[in-house]
Order: structure tokens, then C-alpha cells, then sequence
């Protein structure tokens, strides 16, 4: 039990209650119930990659996204990770095509451009057909600096270079917002007319 427990633990997000309400449930769920889950599981592991083209999840080589002629290919995300092109495609805002960088430049964890999917983005740019890149990056201070990076890579790419939008989130208070959303929200504000 208490290697489950840890095992459950190791996931990302699973604090050690968590992890021991797994435990509890796979001890007391019906037999049929967790082997449909250890298929699930080991199925997903052998047959989920990363998109040759993309670095999304696939279970080709190429993405369906990817793969998708309806899709506006001249216009491409930059996100960190597989999780944010799930986040962007839920909204259904987007209709261009994905690069995940797989992470985030950190110079205090020691994660440079070397370490991202940052070259093969520049080799997808290079082969050319954009006319737009979407900066989709998280606005903390890696995602901010490998913004800040990229768009100084860019700058002499003849693309439309944009980041997307952050600050206050929708339906919350005021007072509850923290200070550099708020004061981000301030920086970007624009006119209604």
C-alpha cells in the first residue's frame, strides 16, 4: 500500500491525501475496473508520442492538428507545453497550427534555448509559409523571458510577432487579484470605443 501511495504521489499535482484516495479506491474497485485501467495505461504509454512536426501529443506521427487542411497554417502558437495546446484548443478561439517548446527557458535552472524545442522552431519558420507567431507563453518569469527571447530572435524575420493577452481573469475581484497581474493588466489596457 504505501508504495502505491508514493507511486500515486509521484504524478504531478497528487499531494500525499490524494495520492492515498487513489490507493483507497484502486483497493476497493472491481477487478474489471483496474485492469481496463492498466491497459489504458500501458496503451497510452506505448502508443502516444510527440508530433514529428509539432512536439503535440499524437498517436501518429503527425498530429491531427497538424495534419488538419482547415486549419490556417500561417499562423503559429508557440506554447511550452502539450497541456497549453489542450488549454488554447478548449477555448476554441484558435484555428491556426501548434509548436510546444516542451519547457521554458530558466537560466537559474540552467535551461537554455539548447534545451527547448527552440531550434526546430526556428527550422519550421525557416521553411517558411507564416505570416503570424502567437507567443502563448506563461507570464511568469520563464515564460516572460523566453518570450523576450523569441521575440528578439524574430525581430528581423518579416513576421507578425504577438503574445497573448494577461492580466485580470474574468469573473474574479478585484482584491483578490495579485499585484503583477493587475499591474500587467494596467500596462496592456487599451480604448473602447
Amino acid at each position: 500500500m504505501v508504495l502505491l501511495i508514493e507511486s500515486f504521489a509521484r504524478l504531478p499535482g497528487v499531494g500525499k491525501r490524494t495520492a492515498e484516495r487513489f490507493a483507497l479506491y484502486v483497493l476497493s474497485a472491481r477487478r474489471e475496473e483496474m485492469d481496463e485501467l492498466a491497459k489504458l495505461l500501458l496503451k497510452v504509454n506505448e502508443h502516444i508520442h510527440y508530433c514529428q512536426v509539432c512536439y503535440n501529443l499524437s498517436e501518429d506521427k503527425v498530429c491531427l492538428i497538424c495534419s488538419d487542411p482547415t486549419r490556417d497554417h500561417s499562423v503559429l502558437c508557440v506554447v511550452q507545453d502539450p497541456k497549453d495546446v489542450i488549454a488554447i484548443e478548449k477555448s476554441g478561439d484558435f484555428s491556426g497550427v501548434y509548436h510546444v517548446l516542451m519547457g521554458a527557458l530558466s537560466p537559474l535552472e540552467g535551461i537554455g534555448p539548447k534545451d527547448i524545442r527552440i531550434k526546430e522552431l526556428f527550422q519550421r519558420l525557416k521553411e517558411g509559409g507564416f505570416r503570424e507567431v502567437v507567443l502563448a507563453t506563461t507570464s511568469d518569469s520563464e515564460g516572460d523571458a523566453t518570450a523576450a527571447y523569441l521575440v528578439k530572435q524574430l525581430k528581423t524575420a518579416k513576421l507578425k510577432v504577438t503574445r497573448i493577452a494577461h492580466g485580470v481573469p474574468v469573473g474574479s475581484s478585484l482584491e483578490f487579484v495579485d499585484k503583477a497581474s493587475l499591474s500587467r493588466a494596467f500596462k496592456h489596457r487599451h480604448e473602447l470605443s
